[in-house]
């Protein structure tokens, strides 16, 4: 018996047939013939996930994490190289450098160690008493200074940012050996090799570019495609070569010449660059952005960082006024050593939702938009320990590593200018929506920004943008299905608008498996008016509960249940899933315009309340105790036709 059938007649027939009648029917021994099978369930048939193609689940990792071969981690205390990272990102239990037992709820999926390119090593061999480095006494002095540990090794870390930010000495020069560095950018290489595990954990290989010059933090963390095949061909490019990003640029591009290699470049939240890291303007010599400019920085920095320890970069409340939710985890005094105070003009080129405005302008003005950026966390943790959950935050230094002082003790001192161990951000991690766990796969999806991030938690995200998505949509199981087949994920471009329509938004988000409930899922719309000024708008898409948005079109607040005293709360708020389709209210088609995911969790205690509880401390008034976890998606973009 053959049976020809339609997709949309198959689960109506599907319902009135049993497996074993119809394979009955079809041949004497109750079996089917494979010929057969291929007949009655053709790949487009009862299964839903056959020939699927896209990606399933996201994976969750770290591309900014550094290690003892980080001359500023091994000053402060880190005595873990890249192996223990890997070992701890893939769930094992390691040591810490100040003697904890520590562990992650669930491993990781992928890890960037991203040790700096500048002294790449070289701290270790100090202190280590490299005899080709101790005839200069200045290498000796800081052989000494490093093994006598504490303030005195932190002293040697201050000398080195003030010599790379131009206020002290110069280097040794035995310190820019291009032997000793490629002997440690071989090692680094290996580690990688030796714990990439492709389907099951992904090591890919990056470094730190820090450009620091004046105190203004212009870093990057390179990341690359491919293996030790082809990156041990290259040394990493340090800003001891060039402080300018586009010397950078040139030498990636070199790279990808030189060996057939991809690589890619992720610029820090730039919340510490007093204004320099999405300028408008050239912030060498003060020329106009070229459209060369453009091309190459789209190209090679598809992804910004825009969640991590040194705080939050989506948005500020100088830059959003009429955002509730803007003021979250603010690290705003100054640049990365404080030397330079903090302006309000310098805001709106530090973060990220400022710099995707921007973008809309210079696309207009230069036919290509340098900040076409899809959104990452990562925790630029220099523990060698990616561990940012807040009831198990390992802080961003040794020194901050847990203990009853952490949180009311100095982070970092520059002269009389002090940041607190408060001030930590316990962030973040970066979800890639890739279709499996490979080198390849990881960072495909980056290239093409399918990427989220979260301060921590993680939840699953979703964003579809398209022009046909009905509520009924919102009702599948597999919102991916439905999503893929009618409009473009997460960093995707919207297809020219038909006539009388406006975008619709399939989104949907589900909870950590382990974490808060959701409050709200947000969409944060940014757009270019006529005149060419820059406008944003952020709408509650979909939210918990039975409220209602108030006469000011804001939703109440979801509640608390966070019980501070003892670092608890329930899920008796909010929702584990929401899912809805949106359409913008305000579209207009000749207007360019982005929209991302903002997606709220219900308050939960701050890692500064777990440390309270744990050690029997009391936090000064100043010191937040709760927050409200979050993602970002990455933009959907639309631009006018012609």
């Amino acid at each position: 018996m053959r049976i020809l059938m339609s997709l949309a007649g198959f689960a109506l027939a599907a319902a009135t047939f049993s497996y074993t009648a119809l394979a009955q029917e079809t041949t004497d021994e109750g079996t089917l013939d494979p010929a057969e099978v291929e007949t009655l369930f053709p790949k487009t048939g009862y299964s839903p996930y056959a020939g699927n193609t896209f990606p399933t689940r996201p994976l969750f990792g770290d591309t900014h994490l550094h290690t003892s071969q980080s001359f500023d981690a091994i000053s402060f205390g880190n005595f873990l190289g890249p192996e223990e990272a890997y070992r701890f990102a893939r769930g094992e239990e390691v040591i810490s450098s100040t003697g904890l037992h520590t562990r992650l709820s669930r491993p990781l999926d992928f890890l960037v160690v991203a040790d700096h390119a500048e002294n790449m090593g070289t701290m270790g061999e100090i202190k280590a008493g490299n005899p080709a480095l101790m005839d200069d006494p200045e290498l000796k002095r800081w052989n000494q200074m490093l093994n006598s540990g504490g303030g005195q090794a932190m002293n040697v870390y201050y000398e080195i940012m003030a010599s790379v930010g131009g206020s002290g000495k110069p280097l040794p020069a035995a310190l820019r050996s291009d032997e000793l560095t490629r002997s440690v950018w071989q090692k680094n290489v290996q580690a990688a090799e030796k714990y990439n595990d492709p389907g099951t954990f992904t090591a890919l290989i990056g470094y730190e570019w820090s450009s620091t010059t004046g105190g203004d933090n212009l870093h990057r963390v390179v990341v690359f495609r491919d293996g030790a095949d082809k990156t041990e061909q290259i040394l990493p490019f340090s800003s001891f070569q060039s402080d300018k990003p586009e010397d950078l640029w040139k030498a990636l591009q070199g790279y990808e010449s030189k060996t057939g290699g991809s690589v890619l470049a992720i610029p820090h939240n730039g919340n510490l660059s007093n204004g320099l890291m999405f300028p408008l303007v050239n912030p060498v010599g003060g020329q106009p952005l070229t459209p060369e400019y453009a091309r190459t920085r789209a190209s090679l920095e598809p992804l910004m960082e825009v969640t991590q320890i040194k705080g939050d970069g989506e948005t500020h409340p100088h830059l959003s006024p009429n955002d509730e939710f803007a003021n979250f985890e603010r690290w705003d005094d100054g640049n990365l050593d404080l030397s330079a105070a903090k302006t309000p003009e310098m805001l709106q080129f530090e973060y990220a939702r400022s710099a995707l405005k921007n973008g809309l302008k210079l696309e207009k003005e230069l036919g290509i938009n340098p900040y076409k950026y899809g959104m990452i966390g990562s925790t630029d943790a220099h523990t060698s320990l990616a561990a940012v959950e807040e009831n198990n935050f390992f802080g961003k230094l040794p020194h901050a590593e847990p203990s009853a002082g952490r949180a009311t003790h100095p982070l970092a001192k520059f002269g009389d200018k002090v940041v607190m161990g408060w001030e930590m951000t316990s962030s973040g991690y970066a979800a890639v929506w890739a279709t499996e766990n490979t080198r390849e796969a990881i960072f495909d999806a980056m290239k093409r920004k399918e990427v989220y991030a979260t301060t921590g938690p993680r939840m699953l995200v979703r964003l579809f943008g398209g022009w046909d998505f009905a509520e009924a949509d919102a009702k599948t199981r597999s919102p991916a299905a439905v999503g893929y087949a009618k409009g473009v994920p997460m960093g995707g471009d919207l297809p020219p608008a038909p006539a009388g329509k406006s975008p619709t938004f399939l989104v949907a988000a589900l909870k950590d498996p382990i974490g808060a409930n959701l409050d709200r899922y947000q969409i944060v719309k940014g757009w270019m008016d006529a005149t060419g000024d820059l406008h944003e708008q952020v709408y509650d898409a979909t939210w918990s509960g039975d409220r209602k948005p108030g006469a000011d079109g804001k939703l109440p607040p979801v509640g608390s249940t966070v019980d501070v005293a003892n670092a608890t709360w329930t899920n008796t708020i909010g929702a584990p899933e929401l899912i809805s389709v949106w359409t913008d209210p305000d579209f207009d088609p000749a207007q360019r315009a982005f929209y991302y995911a903002r997606v709220l969790e219900i308050p939960t205690p701050r890692w500064t309340a777990y440390d309270a509880k744990y050690f029997g401390v009391t936090m000064p008034p100043e010191v937040p105790m709760t927050l409200q976890e979050r993602a970002y998606s990455s933009p959907i973009w639309y631009s006018p036709a012609g």
